[in-house]
């Protein structure tokens, strides 16, 4: 509001120039108290694939104390599809009020747009990083009874029955499909993928013999792996991981050295939020990733969680984003 109306806001005789200031001061306070009270009603978690994948795991790890550290109830919204995209268009077109909050992560935030230029959105530009989550090893899975009993034996089956294998992933475009496609150009062999629509259903044909192979994160298939419904072959990193040191990693595999890919997630918010608000969201979901129990059960499901800023996180999307750009580029993948 202009200061020159402000005259109309006060009674006759109390205009001095004290009061003038006093009557700025208290619209500012106001203004910013509007700030203040967020949040004052339910914040939506929007979680771009099905439930009980990785994201969909973390999100209902961080969902409840997210919720008394802002004082608000924080909902789950699983909006699966598209290699993310759906839900992240969801989140992307959402008022930007700090009412609707993005569990995001490679996928839906950098590789989308690398497939497919034509994107609606720009994960980058449109959303406004909030804090890092953590990180995560992917692990390459086969179905019960395939003949091969490691990464070398499986490497040679692939290559005696080229075609014949068909490897899962959680949709065309994530880290999973991208592991997948780094995996056969690095090792000379071909393999058929099938995107499903997140993890979870993935993960329940592997288990059912319908494909052979998966990529999937270790969150997501930790559970299976230890049952010993699905056997884990190796995770997709240059050393075994420290969340399951008994699984072995493709980096050590003879040919594949060095092969390092992994998952990591962040909290996002629509890119025109208020700084006021990504900044209590920030500070609420750091002290979330700090308590020890968050962090114990983050680790059993296969995350090494965070807690790293904003920057920091955009920082890391920086490098990231030119990983996957270069796999993307040379196994040609598009848009499906």
């Amino acid at each position: 509001m202009p200061t020159s109306s402000l005259p109309n806001l006060l009674p006759q005789g109390l205009l001095s120039r004290a009061g003038r200031l006093a009557a700025i001061c208290g619209l500012l306070l106001g203004a910013g108290g509007v700030f203040a009270a967020y949040p004052d009603k339910p914040i939506t978690l929007v979680v771009p694939f099905a439930p009980g994948g990785s994201s969909d795991i973390v999100a209902r790890n961080l969902a409840p104390m997210l919720g008394e550290r802002l004082g608000q109830p924080v909902i789950i919204d699983n909006v699966s599809g598209a290699g993310g995209l759906l839900g992240t268009q969801r989140a992307v077109r959402a008022a930007p009020d700090g009412y609707t909050i993005l569990l995001g992560s490679g996928s839906e935030i950098l590789i989308n747009k690398l497939i497919n230029p034509a994107l609606a959105y720009d994960g980058i530009k449109d959303l406004a990083p909030t804090v890092f989550v953590g990180t995560g090893p992917m692990v390459l899975v086969g179905k019960p009874g395939l003949p091969a009993a490691n990464v070398a034996e499986l490497l040679a089956l692939a290559r005696a029955k080229p075609g014949t294998l068909s490897y899962a992933s959680a949709g065309n475009g994530t880290p999973m499909h991208v592991a997948g496609e780094l995996l056969k150009m690095r090792a000379n062999i071909f393999m058929t993928h099938i995107p499903y629509r997140g993890a979870a259903p993935a993960l329940v044909d592997l288990i059912g013999g319908q494909i052979d192979l998966g990529v999937s994160t270790l969150s997501a298939a930790q559970a299976y792996i230890k049952s010993g419904k699905i056997k884990a072959y190796a995770v997709t990193s240059a050393k075994p991981s420290e969340l399951a040191p008994d699984i072995p990693a493709l980096g050590m595999a003879r040919g594949l050295e060095g092969f390092d890919l992994g998952v990591w997630f962040g909290l996002f918010m629509p890119a025109k939020t208020p700084p006021e608000i990504l900044q209590k969201v920030q500070a609420a979901a750091q002290q979330v990733l700090a308590d020890p129990a968050i962090r114990k059960k983050l680790a059993e499901q296969g995350i090494s969680a965070s807690g790293a800023s904003a920057d920091e996180l955009r920082k890391f999307m920086a490098t990231e984003v030119e990983k996957y750009r270069a796999v993307v580029k040379a196994a040609k993948i598009t848009a499906q």
